[in-house]
């Protein structure tokens, strides 16, 4: 879920298949700590090493980067989360965030902890919204954002982002059984979409361009714009699919699958990814290597079953939703690309 474009920025769009080692290897190497006090003297066999030698082997090792060094200076890093964005990001029985992009931020975390050789590592954890994520990766609020936010050209201009996580397609949701495949045909009626989205101003391009004359009705957050298709004041509601699978898996008993359906045709591609500061190479190089170990490994496997085909923890709620094609070729060619052709 999410909103928009994309320039070349550090790092990005050049991660596939067989590519992925080749770049890795320049970054990694950039990673490497290095001695603020330069490179030590060569000390011969059977002499002492020079006192000043020795201070600058003892001394504290930077390492390189902004988002890092700045990690290592505080012993905090600040994780943004969603909470109630399931299976995603939300809030367990003790307020504590999980889900999918949570763990994949906690397996970063833990590398983190491993590289800076700060196990003690604080996590600070700040919720965020549709229309505050963005606002606070670009000014330096969070080191990690993990949410459901789509890797876009236009939001690349002020953020960068890591390997895709996830690829959701945007779909329309419509009450009493009423099947619509298409924006064209809510033509003059009022449409609800989540503000700060992808879909939202998918639905405000579209509306203008075809001249469809639709009412924009916009939602605080997912579940907000649910309500508003519920109590009939809109008709229909765009967003991701997964989104609108998770909300009618949430309300139980309470709708039948009669009651709402979600259309067959996609209108959008989202790619997801975990949104990153901007010109830090050596912070996205460590994000995408641990991603990238869990794609080469099978582990991502185990972790998409544990959020998207089993009970989930604090609901119980069971998506029931196999991983999708072109999540696959994602994890079997890595990429940032923002490019929505990427996943067809």
């Amino acid at each position: 879920m999410a909103t928009a474009g994309r320039d070349a920025a550090p790092c990005r769009g050049r991660l596939s298949g067989g590519a992925t080692r080749g770049w890795l290897l320049p970054l990694i190497l950039a990673l490497q700590l290095s001695s603020p006090a330069g490179a030590a003297p060569r000390v011969h066999p059977g002499t002492a090493a020079p006192a000043s030698a020795s201070k600058a082997a003892s001394a504290p090792l930077i390492p390189a980067g902004p988002t890092l060094a700045r990690i290592r200076e505080t012993g905090v890093v600040v994780m943004g989360y969603r909470p109630a964005s399931l299976p995603f990001s939300y809030l367990d029985a003790q307020l504590k965030p999980i889900g999918y992009t949570v763990e994949l931020c906690d397996r970063v975390i833990q590398a983190l902890r491993t590289r800076l050789k700060m196990p003690d590592l604080e996590v600070r954890r700040v919720a965020v919204g549709s229309a505050t994520r963005l606002p606070m990766v670009t000014n330096g609020t969070l080191d990690l954002e993990c949410g459901i936010t789509t890797n876009t050209a236009e939001r690349a201009r002020t953020q960068a982002f890591s390997l895709t996580i996830f690829v959701a397609e945007t779909r329309l949701m419509t009450r009493n059984g009423e099947r619509v495949q298409s924006l064209a045909e809510l033509r003059g009626r009022p449409v609800v979409s989540t503000i700060g989205t992808t879909s939202i101003q998918h639905l405000a391009a579209i509306n203008d361009q075809q001249q469809l004359g639709i009412r924009i009705v916009a939602g605080l957050d997912d579940p907000d714009a649910f309500q508003l298709l519920r109590s009939g004041r809109a008709e229909a509601f765009l967003m991701d699919d997964v989104l609108l699978r998770s909300l009618l898996a949430q309300q139980g008993g309470a709708v039948s699958s009669r009651d709402y359906v979600v259309s067959d045709r996609g209108l959008t591609v989202e790619p997801y990814a975990i949104g990153l500061s901007r010109g830090d190479p050596a912070f996205k190089a460590l994000v995408d290597e641990t991603i990238a170990h869990l794609y080469r490994s099978g582990e991502i496997f185990a972790i998409y079953k544990r959020w998207f085909e089993s009970p989930l923890p604090n609901s119980g709620v069971n998506l029931q939703l196999p991983m999708n094609a072109a999540l696959r070729r994602a994890i079997a060619q890595p990429t940032d690309a923002p490019d929505p052709e990427r996943y067809r």
